[in-house]
């Protein structure tokens, strides 16, 4: 109980009481005069005398109880409601994982916290994430293969640490613009915009993850428009690990775009039905390296309440068109001191990404999930085609109010080596205990097994590959701020 509502009770008993000796003082009067008409007067005056008393006490405790209480608080307690907070998107997804929200509801397993809510309506949130891990192969330079970001072995790593800013937007209360600013710091910020072969200047955006800005659009239901870089909803898992069951990520999400440059947008159908589409600059290009712009068309279909599936279809064409040179090259032209020059006869083959995953809350413990991909791209539009399918299953299962397990089980088909560089069968399991230590800590175990139909993963000796890697380590994540549920 809040101190807020205890002084709320305290001034309405006191008040109460007042009532009560007010009524009793007026019932009192009569039999008074009736007692003054029997010669009573000196014990009538006396008995109004310490009524009167008794009134002035309780009325000097409720005015030191108002007292105590600042005006804001009061206001909020009288109208029994708090500030209106909304998604920056009305769809049901990407508000369980990577703060954007597109697709359909993502794993998620974080409640929502309050502070940290500026003037506004702006919202700041923080998380830390680390973690321990040991490699049984041993490998040499401590280094987990196929990792997105728990990337080394026997070391107390920083995976990353999160700045999140926000401004929704709230149409129901005509505020139809809103923003936000995500901003990242450790091991996950290089693998997210550390790769060359996607961003053309990668330094220069490395630390801000997700920055956008929202208009809600008067149209019917309210067409969401959002311009900026945010996180891709393709694939089911997200970057914050607070929202995710298993503390890894999968092949998947290492595989699929991290992140977006340009606008989408979004409209509810109804209930049951939400439309997604994308323009952007390319897959993991904050800045494009060729001309095309790459376009998402995808559906959030919810045909029961405990069930959410997304279907997206990305089409792109993920080719450099020019090339940057180190500093000092001669005559080139520059781009802020860059030389540069275009690439002749560029490849102009295209990428199709098709992409689809469902949630099952069997219940209010159980819950499961399946997502399942087909990724094709080709080097020239008349080239043989290097495709790569497959998918995962998850499961969660929520023992105690601070204590869940989580299982997840994938293959992916590496055929032309997009994803490792090498053909071939790619195969991991995972299973995971989430133990909620506190409201905004959790402590994961894990045991992971990753193996291929082809040596691959590092050993203890430099050129000796093995088919497999084991893993076991646990995760540690802190979290708070305003934001409210999954990010």
């Amino acid at each position: 109980m809040s101190i807020i509502w205890r002084h709320s009770i305290r001034t309405i008993i006191a008040g109460t009481n007042l009532a009560f000796l007010i009524i009793f003082v007026m019932v009192s009067l009569p039999c008074s005069v009736r007692a003054q008409e029997s010669g009573s007067s000196v014990d009538l005056k006396e008995e109004v005398r310490e009524l009167r008393t008794m009134v002035q006490e309780l009325q000097k405790q409720v005015s030191d109880l108002q007292a105590r209480i600042p005006a804001t608080q009061l206001n909020e307690s009288a109208d029994n409601r708090p500030s209106a907070q909304v998604p920056a998107q009305t769809q049901p997804a990407q508000q369980t994982t990577q703060g954007g929200s597109e697709g359909a509801q993502k794993l998620t397993t974080s409640e929502s916290h309050n502070g940290f809510n500026l003037l506004g309506g702006t919202t700041v949130s923080f998380m830390m994430d680390g973690y321990y891990l040991y490699n049984f192969n041993n490998p040499i330079g401590r280094v987990n293969l196929l990792r997105a970001y728990d990337v080394s072995s026997n070391a107390f790593s920083l995976q990353q640490a999160d700045v999140v800013i926000e401004n929704a937007p709230d149409p129901s209360n005509g505020k139809r613009y809103g923003a936000r600013l995500d901003l990242q710091f450790g091991q996950a910020t290089n693998t997210l915009q550390g790769n060359t072969a996607n961003e053309p200047r990668p330094d220069i955006y490395r630390n801000i993850f997700q920055a956008y800005g929202t208009y809600v659009v008067p149209l019917g239901s309210g067409l969401t428009v959002d311009f900026g870089k945010w996180a891709s909803s393709l694939g089911l898992e997200g970057n914050y690990t607070k929202d995710q069951w298993n503390y890894s990520r999968s092949y998947w999400f290492n595989f699929l775009p991290f992140y977006h440059m340009g606008f989408r947008t979004h409209y509810q159908i109804n209930d049951k039905l939400g439309l997604n589409y994308w323009l952007t600059n390319g897959t993991q290009q904050t800045e494009p390296f060729n001309g095309f712009k790459d376009e998402l068309v995808g559906l959030n279909i919810q045909p029961a309440k405990n069930i959410a599936w997304t279907v997206n279809y990305y089409f792109g064409q993920e080719h450099p068109d020019f090339q940057y040179f180190p500093v000092g090259t001669p005559g080139l032209p520059t781009q802020q001191g860059i030389p540069f020059e275009p690439i002749p006869n560029a490849p102009n083959g295209k990428l199709h990404i098709f992409d689809s995953y469902v949630t099952w809350n069997v219940s209010s413990k159980l819950a499961f999930a399946l997502e399942g991909d087909y990724v094709v791209q080709r080097l020239e539009t008349n080239s043989p085609p290097a495709h790569t399918d497959g998918g995962a299953a998850y499961a969660h299962y929520q023992f105690k109010p601070k204590l869940a397990f989580a299982a997840r089980a994938e293959y992916l088909s590496d055929r032309g080596g997009m994803f490792s560089g090498l053909n071939q069968a790619l195969k991991e399991t995972t299973v995971t205990l989430d133990w909620k230590v506190a409201d905004g800590f959790v402590i994961r175990p894990e045991w992971r097994m990753d193996w291929s139909n082809r040596p691959f993963f590092l050993t203890d000796t430099l050129g000796v590959l093995s088919k497999q890697q084991n893993t076991l380590g646990f995760g540690l994540v802190w979290w708070f701020g305003g934001k409210e549920g999954a990010w």
